[in-house]
Parts: C-alpha cells; structure tokens; sequence
C-alpha cells in the first residue's frame, strides 16, 4: 500500500498547471490595464529617465540662471499656494456646513472654477488681464480716468497672480473634502461642547480641529504633489513670461524644448523628483497607518 501511494506521488506533482475559468479571465480582463499602464506610464518614465541620463544635462541647468529662478518660484508657489489654499478651505468648509438656502445656491456656484476646464478658464483671466482691452483695465480707466498697470510685465506680481489663479482653481476641491470632514464629525460633540458653554472657536480648537488635523494634514501633503505638478496655472497665464522669469519647474522643460534642448527638458523635470518621492512616501506611510 505504500509502495502504492509512493508511485503516485510522482504522477500528481507531474501534472501542469491549469488555470481555472475564472483566473483566465481574471487575466483577460487586467491586461489591457497592464498593457495601458507599460505604454503610457512605465515607458514614458523610463524613456524620460533615459534622455536625462547624462551629468551634462544637469551640470548645464546648474549654470543656467532661470534654473535657479524656477527653483525659488516653485518654493514660492508651493509655500504660499498651498497655505493660503488650505486655511481658506478650512474656515469655507465651516461656512458651507449652514443649511440655509442660499449657501446650497452659492456652494453650486462655488464650485464652477474646479469643474470647468482649465484652458478656457485661466486663458478668461489673462484675457482679462490684457493691458489695452482687459475687462480690468478697463474698469479702472472707467472709474478713475488713469490707465490700469501691465498686470503680466512684473515677474513677481505675474506669479502672484498665477497663485492666485491656482488658489482660485483647486480651492473648491479642498473645500468639499474637508467639508465632508466635518460633516462626518457627531452633532453630540458640539452639544456636549453648548452645553458646557463653549464658544465657537474653544469648539473649533477643541472638537472640530482634532478631530479633522489627520485629514487637513494629509490633504495638505497630497495637495503639495499635485502643486508641484500644476503646468496649468502658470503656464496658461504667463507663458512663463515676462523673460521666462516666472517659470516654475512644472513648466521649465517646455522652454528648454523650444531650445530644441530635450535632455535638458527632462532633467529638469526629473530635477523635481527630490521634492515629490519624500511627500509620496510619507503620504503612503500615513495613509497606511
């Protein structure tokens, strides 16, 4: 009998590996996604690795002064931008928890800057911005008879004001999920808070903000990657412009193209990679807790 089942052992490890009707599919259906995510994901970063691969390319973005200059407004747009952003949509996420009707109106409204597309909404703000037919410089000469400033030509009123277009764009987003943060926070908190005569900051310092600071933290780290990546808001308005002063690193690839210098252009790009691994890795750190 054991000799038996010693001769069979063999044959049954012998046997190949078949998979089942529902792994076959499972393999069916996932490729296209596989394939998807080598051809546009893997093979452009890899291939964008590839050309920045020589010390030539970063050793002549060190020498070129508009490098250092992207540097700083990217530092600038990340610190400024994304603060601003943050406490505006922490004190509108407050404001848009009022049940009033009109506050459900205004919040459709509010919303309109994120979920139209880009191009043509900051494209509408430079031509606004236009110095001889602007809609705003226009009003100004109408209402005080002096002719409004070239609001584009400065280079630190121009990346103020691509701030302001990237606050004015992402701040609706922010707002809905920190919005949805407290509504999810019990009512018996804060009545528990009235009745022991809390004030509506000791609720908001004591109820409302611990309760939300691991979202708001996160939401913030999340909203620095993105920034960094924000080609829209700075490019659609300036071009990068006046002097290619108010380029950030999200748009310096693109003037080293129109140099025809494409190695360049990806070292700049991969240049932006100390900035967003470390944000990447303590986002996944705190999200997986």
């Amino acid at each position: 009998m054991s000799a038996t089942v010693a001769e069979a052992a063999p044959v049954a490890a012998a046997q190949p590996f078949r998979l089942t009707s529902w792994q076959a599919w499972g393999l069916i259906l996932i490729a296209p996604y596989l394939l998807v995510f080598l051809f546009f994901v893997i093979y452009p970063i890899g291939y964008g690795l590839w050309l920045a691969r020589s010390p030539a390319s970063y050793e002549h973005l060190a020498a070129d002064p508009i490098f250092a200059r992207a540097v700083v407004n990217t530092l600038v747009f990340l610190i400024i931008g994304i603060n601003v952003k943050m406490a505006i949509a922490l004190m509108l996420s407050g404001f848009f928890t009022n049940e009033r009707r009109w506050i459900r109106w205004l919040s459709v409204l509010f919303i309109l800057p994120w979920a139209v597309p880009s191009i043509p909404t900051i494209l509408s703000v430079r031509f606004m911005l236009n110095p001889e037919w602007g809609v705003v410089n226009s009003l100004i000469f109408r209402f005080t008879g002096e002719d409004g400033p070239n609001w584009l030509n400065d280079p630190w009123l121009a990346l103020t004001l691509a701030i302001g277009v990237h606050i004015w764009k992402s701040l609706p987003f922010w707002t809905l999920i920190l919005l949805a943060g407290r509504l999810a926070i019990s009512a018996d908190l804060y009545e528990a808070a009235s009745v022991d005569g809390a004030t509506k900051w000791q609720k908001f310092l004591h109820v409302t903000w611990p309760s939300m600071r691991t979202l708001y933290v996160t939401c913030t780290i999340l909203s620095m990657i993105w920034t960094l990546g924000d080609f829209n808001s700075v490019y659609l308005l300036t071009g990068g412009g006046p002097a290619d002063l108010t380029h950030v690193l999200a748009t310096l690839g693109i003037r080293y193209l129109r140099l025809d210098q494409v190695d360049a252009s990806m070292a700049a790009v991969v240049c932006a990679m100390p900035f967003v691994l470390p944000l990447v890795y303590v986002l996944m750190k705190r999200l997986s807790k």
